[in-house]
């Protein structure tokens, strides 16, 4: 595929080119779930809109990004060791930072309710599957990581099994899955804290398989099972889950359509899923999941990816997409500080509408500087350094599970700087 290639200039340059029109998909989900979460805090004074969720919105944009390059990504790799690593040295560096800064501030500032207070919460803190471990996150955005990584894990072990290429399909039996599970699921069938236990043990022993190579299959099926046994019968809302799946899988069709190796009506079909999963579903309580917000979300989402991808030849804004290079650590960044800042500033319903806008104006200056710095000091030396880590190559297993001709070290570069994420 064509790619609009871009130099953002320092101190945010890349060597490589990047795929813009996705960065500026992902600086404009930054920005409407930093907006969900900043409005009814900061901005108090201002009505609140209930035709849509801008939060979930922006949620259904970065998963169909990731969708829609992720599983490409491997397959130009053709390197499950490459990709792990790859991804390793992009998620936890920036989470773990959070981590701990939510960890300080909790000598002023409680941890959130929903965070266990006992070994549970670390393990799901590291591996990342805390939604569908019925685990809150120590930062509330947290919780979209989970099915990242469920469907990193699924991915990989379609990838090594030669089924990578089934997205229409897999997009649609998710859509189905998200429909039953909300008929017959109302709570979590695996309860209590051994699951964090289990997953935890099994999720370290995988990636040591999975990245050294020795019983790389093995590990490959087991995570993938383990992923979705959680999803579906451990997690918060069961259907909810399911349908994220169904929009991921959704993303990598619409890339196989694009590319001339499938179709795009399973797209069609899984959309449709996707937007009755919650009509008849039992946990269904949220007013943004009601049949008038939840289609409307939806819709905006879909239209947003289809404009950006048939502009994707074209130019786009340079701040919309530098915003989508700090855009993980807006993500994560924006919660705590937003917490942080409204206890500092005290009840911000009392201050004139005037004070509520400068605060708001200063708190998103403050998130963005700060996302600017943890992108050039933290996020890109920790990418370089994957990357070198990745360099050997190849390992013994992976030749098994190339599904087409090598690719050459300018593509992967190409795919690898491109790769989406929270």
């Amino acid at each position: 595929m064509s790619t609009s290639a871009i130099e953002v200039g320092p101190p945010m340059t890349t060597s490589r080119p990047r795929l813009a029109w996705l960065d500026a998909l992902r600086g404009l989900a930054a920005v409407a779930v930093l907006l969900e979460h900043m409005l009814p805090w900061l901005l108090p004074a201002l009505p609140r809109q209930y035709l849509f969720s801008l939060g979930m919105y922006g949620v259904l944009v970065f998963f169909l990004v990731s969708g829609y390059i992720i599983p490409v990504s491997l397959e130009a790799r053709g390197d499950v060791r490459a990709f792990w690593i790859s991804r390793l040295f992009r998620l936890y560096p920036v989470y773990l930072l959070v981590t701990v800064f939510v960890l300080v501030m909790a000598f002023w500032m409680p941890v959130r309710e929903q965070v266990p207070r006992d070994l549970s919460a670390v393990s799901a803190h590291v591996t990342m599957l805390l939604d569908v471990l019925h685990i809150g996150g120590l930062a509330d955005t947290m919780w979209t990581l989970s099915y990242e990584m469920v469907f990193y894990l699924v991915v990989t072990a379609l990838f090594i099994g030669g089924l990578h290429r089934r997205s229409g399909i897999l997009s649609i039996g998710f859509g189905v899955v998200a429909v039953v599970a909300g008929l017959v699921l109302s709570a979590p069938l695996l309860g209590g804290p051994w699951p964090a236990y289990v997953s935890g043990v099994l999720f370290l022993v995988g990636m040591v398989c999975l990245i050294s190579g020795r019983l790389r299959a093995v590990a490959a099926y087991v995570l993938a099972a383990m992923a979705v046994v959680l999803l579906l019968f451990a997690g918060f809302v069961p259907w909810l889950g399911a349908a994220i799946l169904s929009v991921m899988f959704a993303g990598t069709a619409i890339r196989r359509w694009e590319q001339g190796t499938g179709r795009l009506w399973p797209v069609a079909v899984a959309t449709v899923l996707v937007a009755l999963s919650p009509v008849w579903s039992i946990q269904a309580g949220w007013w943004w999941v009601q049949p008038g917000p939840w289609f409307i979300t939806m819709a905006l989402a879909g239209a947003t990816f289809a404009g950006a991808m048939a502009l994707r030849h074209r130019s786009m804004p340079r701040f919309l997409v530098w915003l989508g290079l700090v855009s993980y650590s807006v993500y994560l960044l924006h919660h705590p500080l937003l917490r942080l800042t409204y206890a500092v500033a005290g009840d911000v319903r009392a201050m004139q509408p005037v004070v509520q806008v400068m605060l708001s104006a200063g708190f998103i200056a403050l998130v963005l500087g700060l996302s600017r710095f943890t992108y050039r000091y933290l996020e890109l030396p920790m990418q370089r350094l994957g990357r070198r880590l990745a360099q050997p190559g190849l390992s013994a297993g992976d030749s098994a599970y190339r599904s087409g001709p090598v690719v050459g070290a300018s593509t992967k570069r190409s795919f690898s700087s491109s790769e989406p994420t929270g």
